[in-house]
């Protein structure tokens, strides 16, 4: 596939536990158009995703990809059914659907999930001394061999790589968001574990002396730190959300648990790209206004650095895709791991890419006043933020 030459093809990937399926889809469908991020950011299972993919040669990231999702996807010791006999009932009725939704939901929260976690026994205590990798429902020990096992870790420490990788975490003793990031970290497993340590089901991880949990915990996406990365580049950014911050008011306490767990952890997207939009606006008027000032009569000192540096006519295009419900699946969605549903995540992003990508205007290099676009598929026009004007 043709594209305006970005300098920077960023791919943004959410947390959201077992609906990391729908990223996977999304990334196969990049893949399949020939188009190659540069730059992978992710949060929690979306940091997972992150090493998985950067972790491996293009070639090989779609079947990695595949074998890291049908592993965690399998009961930690229980047996599960066989996947042509549940892939069968799955595709009967949605009460089919709903019904293998709870039983693996029992499974993730009683079995645990193979080369994932599994709980501890005993349970941790509730009070007392401990340490810090005892506080938490389930070990994640496991997670560490599986990271190891499908991705190449000095790959992404080494010229090797062509990809720029971030994951976020959070700073349990001080409470502050912190990227680790390829270009000034050594990643291990441990920075991508850490990502996806969400309390209290998961225990922090250890790194250089300090204990990290799920940056979802701060923020669930990545979002803000991909458009401020310096240096400022002509941007196209694939952005893959797991909650959809619309929703509908719920009815039921089952409902509540689901709708509060989407505006919580939703990336509230929209309302980022209002803000940079706000951002880039401003950008491009300090640009214009210092075009406008004779260069005799700039201020020579350290503020004019400042000035030119807030300066910024770079071109940013947000490409969004936000995973949408299933009307059989409920408030366990995000940790029933069964094969069934992992695979209609799956194809449910494959899809969502492909019917984006059939519309070519979305890629365009964005032409208005800002150098600002959003695109959505599935609200079937381009969002262009308040107050700008489409081209």
């Amino acid at each position: 596939m043709n594209l305006p030459h970005y300098e920077r093809i960023a791919l943004v990937l959410q947390g959201g536990g077992a609906l990391g399926a729908y990223q996977a889809g999304v990334y196969q469908g990049l893949n399949e158009a020939g188009i190659m991020p540069n730059h992978i950011s992710g949060i929690s299972i979306g940091a997972l995703n992150t090493a998985i993919i950067a972790g491996n040669a293009p070639e090989d990231r779609v079947e990695k990809l595949h074998q890291f999702w049908e592993t965690i996807c399998q009961p930690n010791l229980g047996m599960s059914m066989l996947p042509f006999f549940e892939q069968g009932l799955f595709n009967m009725h949605d009460w089919f659907k709903i019904g293998l939704g709870n039983m693996y939901g029992l499974s993730a929260i009683f079995d645990g999930q193979n080369g994932f976690y599994k709980p501890r026994i005993p349970p941790p205590a509730m009070v007392g001394h401990g340490t810090p990798e005892q506080a938490s429902y389930y070990d994640t020990s496991a997670l560490k061999h599986t990271l190891e096992k499908f991705c190449d870790l000095d790959r992404i420490n080494s010229n090797k790589c062509d990809i720029h990788v971030s994951v976020g975490a959070v700073n349990v003793r001080t409470g502050n968001f912190v990227y680790f990031d390829n270009e000034c970290h050594e990643l291990r497993a441990e920075h991508f574990m850490a990502s996806g340590a969400l309390p209290p089901a998961f225990a922090p991880v250890e790194i250089d002396g300090d204990y990290y949990w799920d940056g979802g915990i701060v923020s669930n996406t990545p979002l803000t730190y991909v458009l401020g990365a310096k240096p400022s580049r002509d941007t196209l950014v694939f952005q893959v959300d797991l909650w959809s911050a619309r929703g509908h008011v719920p009815q039921n306490m089952e409902q509540v648990n689901d709708r509060q767990k989407e505006i919580q952890y939703s990336s509230r997207t929209r309302m980022l790209t209002d803000y940079w939009k706000q951002v880039q606006e401003m950008r491009h008027a300090i640009g214009k206004l210092l075009e406008l000032v004779p260069p005799e009569k700039l201020p020579e000192n350290g503020s004019l650095a400042k000035i030119k540096e807030l300066a910024d006519k770079r071109k940013y295009n947000v490409i969004q895709l936000i995973y949408r419900d299933r009307p059989y699946e409920r408030h366990n969605k995000d940790y029933q791991f069964g094969l069934a549903s992992m695979k209609d995540h799956w194809q449910s992003g494959l899809m969502d890419i492909r019917q984006t990508l059939d519309k070519p205007e979305f890629l365009a290099m964005p032409e208005n006043d800002i150098g600002f676009v959003s695109h959505d598929v599935h609200r079937e026009e381009v969002y262009v933020p308040k107050g700008v004007k489409a081209k």
